[in-house]
C-alpha cells in the first residue's frame, strides 16, 4: 500500500517506449543539446534528475568531468546504461537508481538538469522535485545553487474556438497540439495571457493559479482554453538571448460555450498544484463573460436617442456641460 501511495505522490512511470519516441522530438533534443552545451563548462560536475534514456546526461558528458544520472524506474536504468555504453564519453556517466525527490549527489555540482516537464507543469513533478532538491542541497553544501536546466518556465492561457468534431463525431475532450505546427482546428479569440513566470533557482510557490481578465479580439464561440508552457532551457547573457522549448499545447474544453464579440472582457480563474492531474485545472476552472462590448452602430443610435430625450426645450434653459 505504501508503494502505491508513493507512486501516486511521485507520478506514474512513463513507459519505456514513450522515452524512446521522445528521441524523435527534434525541437526538444536540439534545444536541450544547445542549452547543455552552453551551461556545462569543461570539467564541470553535473546532476540529472529523472535521467530517462540518459540522452541529456550524454550531452553533458561531452564536456563534464562527471555526470550523476538519477532514475527511479528499473527498466529505464537498464536501458540508459546500455545506451550510454554505446556512446562517446558514456563512461563519465554514473547511472544511479534512486528517487529524485530525495537524492543528493555526494559532492557539489555545477549544473542540474531536470526535465520532468509537462504542459501547465501538470502531471510530472518538476516543481516539487526541484524545490525539494534546493532545500536539501543548501542544507548539505551551502550556496551557491547550481545552474538549472531549464532555468525558467513561462505559462500562458488563451481563449480559443476549437473544432471538436471528428469525422462527424462531436467529442469536446482535452486535446494536445504541436506548438510548432499550424493548428487548423483552433481559432484564437484573444492573445495568450501570461499567468506564471517561474525561475527555478529562485523561491517559488508550487501553486499555479490565475484570476484575471482577457480581452476578446475576435468574434466567435469561446468553447475552449489553450494552455501554453514555454521553457527557457538556458539564458545566454552574452547575446541577451534564450534557448527555448515549448511543450505541447493543451486544449481544455469549456463546460458551456460562450458567444463572444470583439472588445468583450472574459474573466478566467483557476488554481492547481504543480504535478497534479490534468483534471485539477478543469475542476477549478471558472470562465464568465463580465462585460459585453456594445457594437459601434448600436452605441451611436443609443447616444442619439439619449441626446433627443434630454434636448433642452428652449435656448433659455440650455446649459453647457
Amino acid at each position: 500500500m505504501q508503494n502505491k501511495f508513493e507512486s501516486l505522490e511521485l507520478g506514474q512511470f512513463i513507459p519505456l517506449h514513450y522515452h524512446h519516441n521522445m528521441l524523435n522530438d527534434t525541437a526538444r533534443m536540439q534545444g536541450f543539446k544547445d542549452a547543455i552545451d552552453l551551461a556545462v563548462k569543461p570539467g564541470a560536475k553535473v546532476l540529472e534528475l529523472g535521467g530517462g534514456t540518459g540522452v541529456q546526461s550524454f550531452f553533458a558528458a561531452q564536456k563534464a568531468q562527471k555526470v550523476y544520472c538519477v532514475e527511479r524506474n528499473p527498466e529505464l536504468i537498464s536501458a540508459a546504461r546500455n545506451l550510454l555504453a554505446q556512446n562517446s564519453n558514456g563512461d563519465k556517466v554514473e547511472v544511479i537508481q534512486a528517487d529524485a525527490m530525495h537524492y543528493l549527489p555526494p559532492e557539489p555540482v555545477d549544473v542540474v538538469i531536470c526535465e520532468m516537464l509537462h504542459t501547465g507543469l501538470l502531471r510530472e513533478k518538476q516543481m516539487p522535485v526541484i524545490d525539494s532538491f534546493k532545500q536539501r542541497y543548501l542544507k548539505k553544501f551551502g550556496g551557491p545553487l547550481p545552474t538549472f536546466i531549464p532555468e525558467a518556465s513561462i505559462q500562458a492561457i488563451q481563449p480559443i474556438q476549437h473544432d471538436f468534431h471528428f469525422a462527424g463525431f462531436h467529442a469536446p475532450t482535452i486535446q494536445f497540439q504541436n506548438p510548432y505546427a499550424t493548428q487548423e482546428r483552433s481559432t484564437g479569440l484573444g492573445d495568450p495571457e501570461v499567468f506564471q513566470l517561474l525561475a527555478y533557482a529562485e523561491p517559488y510557490s508550487q501553486t499555479c493559479q490565475w484570476d484575471g481578465e482577457i480581452l476578446i479580439t475576435e468574434d466567435g464561440q469561446l468553447n475552449a482554453l489553450r494552455l501554453i508552457t514555454k521553457n527557457l532551457l538556458a539564458i545566454n547573457m552574452a547575446t541577451c538571448s534564450t534557448i527555448d522549448w515549448h511543450t505541447q499545447y493543451i486544449v481544455f474544453p469549456l463546460a458551456e460555450p460562450i458567444k463572444v464579440s470583439r472588445g468583450d472582457q472574459v474573466s478566467i480563474r483557476f488554481s492547481y498544484q504543480g504535478g497534479a492531474p490534468l483534471n485539477a485545472l478543469t475542476d477549478s476552472l471558472q470562465v464568465r463573460l463580465i462585460s459585453k462590448q456594445t457594437p459601434v452602430l448600436e452605441f451611436a443610435m443609443e447616444a442619439m436617442n439619449r441626446s433627443a430625450e434630454f434636448r433642452p426645450r428652449s435656448a433659455e434653459n440650455a446649459s453647457i456641460l
